[in-house]
């Protein structure tokens, strides 16, 4: 069996489409303004997000347990993106 199988291929694959989207918008508007930090932010939680993912796939036997880790795993990282973007609980951490 290879480390680099097609499932987790395709994750990094998908999480660098994703970090390209900010990086060509900035080329065509002054609306997106992302420094490294952010895009290491973005891809810290892109990339540990799909590897979490692939880690319940790979681990976990039971098709229902796979299915609430990784709802859970996704709801988290979609919490963590709202409160980094526009900061929706008001942490010290939020965007705005």
């Amino acid at each position: 069996m290879t480390f680099l199988n097609k499932r987790l291929f395709s994750i990094l694959v998908l999480a660098t489409l994703i970090l390209l989207i900010p990086l060509l918008a900035m080329q065509f508007t002054n609306e997106v303004n992302w420094n490294i930090a952010d895009f290491a932010t973005a891809a810290f939680l892109l990339y540990g997000t799909g590897l979490l993912i692939e880690v319940v796939l790979r681990k976990t036997k039971i098709d229902y347990i796979k299915t609430i880790v990784i709802v859970t795993i996704v709801i988290v990282f979609l919490l963590i993106w709202a409160e980094l973007a526009v900061g929706i609980f008001g942490s010290p951490f939020a965007g705005n």
